[in-house]
């Protein structure tokens, strides 16, 4: 099989991400069409059965993410996506799934909101995604992508740790990463092995007993057992924090801002570099499980912190739990589908920089 790199191609990122996912070895595609992720389901359509691929479209995101159970319990590789409200509907067979340890992939192309809310890109499902979403003691393996190409190249990420740990994966995207249009290098075809799957309900054959893969535990020992099973799961999962660090050796201000505001703070920080202000970025890539301990021995090297998101503030809580008091952390957002400018973000920097020279000048007089 020919697994060079490919010369690059222009794409949406919607459309990369899902010629990533049949690159990938997607068997099944369950979903339904809401903006602005429904390039998803289009291209698919049209490309995943030629491949040996289904795809289904659902009449509502319930039934979909139900058909994604039922089709990963027997094994197949699975995507489903939506957008912000459609996930939303998603979230109780989310738990299942989460219960019954089964692997897949969810794409969250979000949006503004809350409600039914706008059609423009937004951050405000980082608690959704992050801390459950729906009922119960469990998480997603959450992804944020910042470009196009990690649209491609965070699918074969994602279907690796979900098969890897049998948990459901979601890449948390937004609607500009989904609609804007850059070069990427797609993933080579086959270059994502399958995983076996003794659990799967494949048929009984005489060699083994029967598989059960099913979230309902009506004693509470049993349900006990399995939460317990699945928290060791999640400190497992520690190991797999991903980061990316730029401008962080001589930094006196850190930015912490992931996906497209991180994109955008690259630009703020640069400019306030040529102001003289000394930044650097801290960028998670996985939101959860996430990178506290980098993030922690990065914070520890400057004098404060600013968290940018297109939410009112949601990250920030996980930022300020790894810092640990140990620097002033601030805020800076926006919200609705509203994006925030380099120039926004380079004069809340400017702020916090004058913030932190005062404070250490206070510092220094009181030594005095």
């Amino acid at each position: 099989m020919n697994t060079q790199a490919e010369a690059p191609r222009l794409m949406k990122g919607n459309e990369a991400l899902a010629e990533a996912a049949i690159r990938a070895g997607l068997q099944g595609y369950f979903g339904y069409p809401i903006t602005p992720q429904s390039e998803v389901l289009e291209y698919l359509i049209t490309e995943l059965p030629k491949q040996g691929g289904m795809v289904l479209q659902a009449e509502s995101e319930v039934a979909a993410i139900n058909m994604i159970y039922g089709a990963a319990g027997a094994g197949a590789r699975v995507m489903t996506s939506s957008s912000s409200p459609g996930i939303s509907l998603m979230q109780e067979g989310l738990s299942y799934m989460a219960s019954a340890q089964l692997p897949c992939l969810v794409v969250n192309v979000s949006r503004g909101g809350p409600g039914l809310g706008t059609i423009q890109p937004s951050q405000g499902d980082y608690f959704q995604a992050t801390k459950g979403g729906g009922h119960g003691d469990y998480h997603l393996i959450v992804l944020a992508p910042a470009s196009v190409q990690e649209m491609a190249d965070f699918v074969f990420e994602a279907f690796r740790l979900a098969e890897k740990y049998r948990n459901p994966a979601m890449i948390l995207a937004d609607g500009a990463l989904g609609q804007m249009m850059e070069k990427v290098i797609l993933p080579p075809a086959g270059t994502l092995p399958r995983t076996e799957k003794p659990w799967a309900t494949t048929g009984k054959p005489n060699t083994r007993e029967r598989n059960v893969v099913t979230s309902l535990f009506i004693q509470p020992e049993k349900m006990e057992a399995v939460n317990l099973q699945l928290q060791k799961k999640y400190r497992e999962l520690q190991h797999e924090a991903r980061y990316e660090a730029d401008g962080v050796k001589d930094a006196d201000v850190l930015v912490v801002g992931f996906g497209l505001t991180a994109r955008i703070a690259q630009k703020a920080i640069e400019l306030a570099r040529a102001n003289g202000v000394r930044v650097g970025l801290f960028r998670p890539m996985t939101l959860y499980p996430f990178p506290s301990e980098a993030l922690a021995a990065h914070a520890r090297k400057v004098s404060s912190v600013l968290v940018v998101e297109l939410n009112s503030g949601q990250m920030v809580e996980d930022v300020r739990l790894a810092v640990n008091g140990k620097r002033p952390v601030y805020f800076k957002g926006r919200m609705g589908g509203v994006i925030m400018t380099p120039e926004e973000i380079l004069e809340e920097i400017e702020l916090v920089a004058e913030n932190s020279h005062l404070q250490t000048a206070g510092i220094l007089e009181e030594m005095l």
